[in-house]
């Protein structure tokens, strides 16, 4: 190395950063052992600020613009350095470049459900997940409070604490908004008000200024959410005992379009389906509260139900509606054995006094033309 590239390496004439990343927030000139010049040129490009630091302390602070360094412009690091009546000789001090640009996107969300108290279904756990953006309002402030003396600082280095801040301070907010958890989608844009309001002075106290956050989006535990389909479904079948007999007459279609069924697949569809009918009616009757009286109305008797054999198989049990409709369709006679509660034991349909009813009311076979 020749003489003139030895004296070129020792002083340092242009100060600069070009910045080519989408996420650097600090760079550290790389003064290396060099020794900046007096007089040298220093570019502060707009979304840019260029700190001087003197052994830790922060001294001169330039905004975007050109600048040649003199001890008139560097008050602070003249006064740091001792140089009360003018300096013209090579110095040296710590050159940061903070970005000041805004940061956005910058990702955020609950790695654990919130519990919070909702006034319609109680304790409930939440997860909530969006992004916010920031820039730095003070650069000295954020070199001092987070970034100290690193040669470069990222949005990924200082994005865990502000995660951290906003999930803690917003799902507070959010439970103080009292907003019930199932109108939260069409009131976003409050709560992520609220939220800003919230968290904004604690950005400051590091030198940062919060510009946005948003809620993109707020989920319920899935066993939560497979409930509130169910909910929602009854919500949309409404009249449940209209529901009930179009199902049945679906299924009694179903079984008359099905001829491998035979007529018991019919007489046991027709009687499933009126049994299922007059059950729900029944609990529907129950909950009715009698207007003429001013008293609930009582329970209907007991449901009789009997057992038959069908080729040495039990089956059932049926209850007289069902019994009825098999009885129509010839799946059930006189002669069918039939068991119920509190009979020693099996015997023939005939000898049972309130099954009599349900074969008079079956008609004789047609005539042969």
């Amino acid at each position: 190395m020749g003489l003139f590239d030895k004296l070129k390496n020792e002083f340092i004439d242009i100060i600069d950063w070009t910045d080519n990343t989408n996420d650097t927030i600090i760079y550290k000139f790389p003064r290396y052992q060099n020794e900046i010049k007096m007089n040298a040129k220093l570019t502060v490009r707009e979304s840019q600020v260029a700190v001087f630091m003197n052994e830790g302390k922060i001294a001169d602070v330039f905004q975007p613009g050109m600048y040649t360094l003199t001890t008139q412009n560097m008050p602070i690091l003249s006064t740091l350095k001792g140089w009360k009546y003018g300096f013209d000789s090579p110095f040296k001090a710590d050159v940061f470049f903070v970005s000041t640009k805004l940061f956005r996107d910058q990702k955020w969300g609950s790695k654990n459900p919130i519990m919070m108290r909702d006034a319609e279904f109680g304790p409930i756990r939440l997860r909530a997940f969006g992004t916010y953006a920031f820039r730095v309002n003070d650069a000295g402030k954020f070199l001092k409070e987070v970034a100290g003396t690193a040669s470069e600082f990222t949005t990924e280095e200082v994005n865990e604490y502000l995660r951290s801040l906003a999930v803690s301070r917003g799902m507070e907010s959010l439970a103080e908004s009292k907003i019930p958890v199932l109108d939260l989608a069409s009131n976003t844009a409050e709560v992520s008000n609220l939220i800003t309001e919230k968290i904004k002075p604690e950005f400051n106290e590091i030198g940062l200024d919060l510009t946005k956050f948003l809620i993109e989006n707020v989920s319920l535990p899935p066993e939560v959410e497979e409930m509130l389909d169910k909910r929602s479904s009854m919500g949309i079948i409404g009249n449940m005992g209209a529901f009930t007999q179009f199902q049945a007459a679906n299924a009694l279609q179903d079984a008359a379009n099905n001829p491998s069924g035979g007529m018991m697949g019919v007489g046991m569809g027709a009687g499933l389906g009126m049994g299922m009918m007059g059950q729900m009616g029944n609990a529907f009757q129950n909950n009715q509260f009698n207007g003429a009286t001013g008293q609930n109305t009582p329970p209907p008797p007991p449901l009789v139900q009997y057992f038959v054999a069908v080729n040495g198989a039990q089956t059932g049990p049926f209850n007289m509606q069902q019994l009825q409709a098999m009885a129509v369709s010839g799946q059930f006679n006189k002669q069918s054995i039939v068991w119920k509660q509190g009979m020693a034991g099996w015997l023939a349909a005939e000898t049972q006094v309130e099954l009599a009813g349900l074969f008079n009311a079956v008609p004789p076979p047609p005539p042969i033309g």
